[in-house]
Formats: structure tokens, C-alpha cells, sequence
């Protein structure tokens, strides 16, 4: 058995391993995912010039009153929605989908699919 502290290490050497990959562009941003085990967080960011240019989670008041549980695949679907509504507001349509090192599955795969279905391009 794979004990916790071993888990997050291997996840931040597979992050690491993308990031090497994976560069945002003020044309194509990079669309970040962090999991943990309560929240879901999505992130724009232009690596260029090392800025955020919108952000969603579950830990925002409007969302936490809208959803009953922040850590199930209805919340990152909602998530998904949010961060492609903010992007599309700021002109972003394009974006480079980075998982974080976690497994394209369950959580991270809602709300990239939910990011698509809003408009967003990856």
C-alpha cells in the first residue's frame, strides 16, 4: 500500500514532468486544475508573464450556496462552467489543459468536460 506522503510526491513529480511540456501563451493560456479533497480549483494563467487571468472554485460563497457537496463531480462540473464563462467574458477561447498531475478521471475529467461544453477550446 501507497502511503499518502509517497502519492503526493509521486503527483508532483508527474506535474512537474507536464509543466515541462505544457506552456501558456498570452494567445493560448494555460487552464490549471487543482484537486483536494474538499475543493476543486481552475485557474487561466499566462505563463509569459506569470498572471492569473481568472480563477473558480468551490470555495467561493456563491457556488458553496448553490451546490450541497463541494467535493463530488456535479461541483467540478459547475466549476468548469464558471471558469469558461470567465474566460470567454475576458476573450480567452483558446487554452492549454494542464490535469496537475492527477489522472484525467472522475473530478478533473467533469470539469474539463464542462469547460468544452461552455465554449472553451483545448
Amino acid at each position: 500500500m501507497i502511503k499518502k506522503e509517497d502519492r503526493r510526491k509521486l503527483r508532483l513529480m508527474r506535474h512537474k514532468r507536464i509543466r515541462k511540456k505544457i506552456f501558456g501563451t498570452p494567445e493560448r493560456p494555460r487552464l490549471s486544475v487543482f484537486r483536494s479533497e474538499k475543493h476543486i480549483y481552475a485557474q487561466i494563467i499566462d505563463d509569459t508573464k506569470g498572471i492569473t487571468l481568472a480563477a473558480a472554485s468551490t470555495t467561493e460563497k456563491a457556488l458553496r450556496e448553490k451546490l450541497q457537496k463541494t467535493w463530488n463531480i456535479e461541483a467540478a462540473k459547475e466549476v468548469g462552467k464558471l471558469i469558461a464563462e470567465r474566460a470567454l467574458a475576458k476573450g480567452i477561447k483558446e487554452v492549454v489543459f494542464d490535469r496537475g498531475g492527477f489522472k484525467y478521471h472522475g473530478r478533473v475529467k467533469a470539469l474539463a468536460d464542462a469547460a468544452r461544453e461552455a465554449g472553451l477550446k483545448f
